[in-house]
């Protein structure tokens, strides 16, 4: 079997930096983690795309919620695929519902011919929409590479099961791509299929900040943000999913 391929979300710049250096395969660049992640900023892909040079998916997201979009919305997303293939993007990570939760085909088709050639990933709308199988049919016949899912549950400990199935189902037409809290003991069960290629993991830990002064009385939003921490990468936890792939 050829080596299955580790793909880390990365929500900053040192993040980015050390997923590389400790040897994550393809990074999935994305803004604002609490929303699930958003299109990150041009300027962090250029210099990313100077020091790297290990594949960069980019989130292109105009906003948290949900993934019915507005015709300005979608002219939006189709302005950021242009300007970031333009920085050296080499795929796109997007997806889009229509009011009922089905997969909204003509905004994708829209999308995909501003990707051109650059393969393109269906995020976790799948898991949003109504139908997983009849979604799985319309994202293989847009042309998407592939679908990041964790079976249209919360995490992939609650759809381990139906993540195996949909594996088996895509066989060699399209990369499933487990994500959404996969853990290292997930693994086997997803191996077992036979068709597991690629896998989705943040491998994410809270790091100390540097600042020095934090003021209490200070908050951004109505969910406490804490100004002492920032995401970071886990080392160990990168080393484990490694050593079992």
């Amino acid at each position: 079997m050829s080596k299955i391929l580790l793909e880390a979300p990365v929500f900053s710049v040192q993040a980015a930096l050390d997923a590389a250096h400790l040897g994550i395969d393809r990074l999935e660049l994305c803004a604002n983690f609490p929303e699930g992640g958003e299109t990150p900023s041009a300027g962090m892909l250029k210099v990313l795309k100077s020091e790297l040079d290990i594949p960069i998916f980019v989130m292109i997201r105009p906003r948290g919620g949900d993934f019915v979009y507005t015709p300005k919305e979608l002219w939006v997303m189709k302005q950021d695929i242009q300007l970031l293939a333009d920085l050296g993007a080499d795929g796109f990570v997007f997806g889009a519902l229509d009011a009922k939760g089905y997969v909204q085909e003509s905004a994708c088709e829209s999308l995909l011919r501003a990707a051109g050639s650059k393969p393109c990933t269906f995020h976790r709308a799948f898991d949003a929409s109504v139908d997983l199988q009849d979604s799985l049919k319309k994202i293989k016949s847009l042309g998407f590479q592939r679908i990041l899912t964790s079976g249209g549950k919360n995490s992939l400990s609650e759809g381990l099961e139906i993540v195996a199935d949909l594996l088996v189902q895509a066989k060699e037409a399209l990369i499933i791509l487990p994500g959404g809290g996969l853990k290292p003991e997930h693994l086997p069960i997803l191996k077992q299929t036979g068709y597991l290629k690629e896998i989705h993991a943040s491998c994410k830990q809270l790091l100390a900040a540097e600042n020095q002064f934090i003021n209490p009385e200070l908050s951004f939003s109505s969910s406490p943000v804490d100004f002492s921490k920032h995401l970071g990468i886990n080392p160990e936890l990168v080393v484990e999913f490694k050593s079992l792939l």
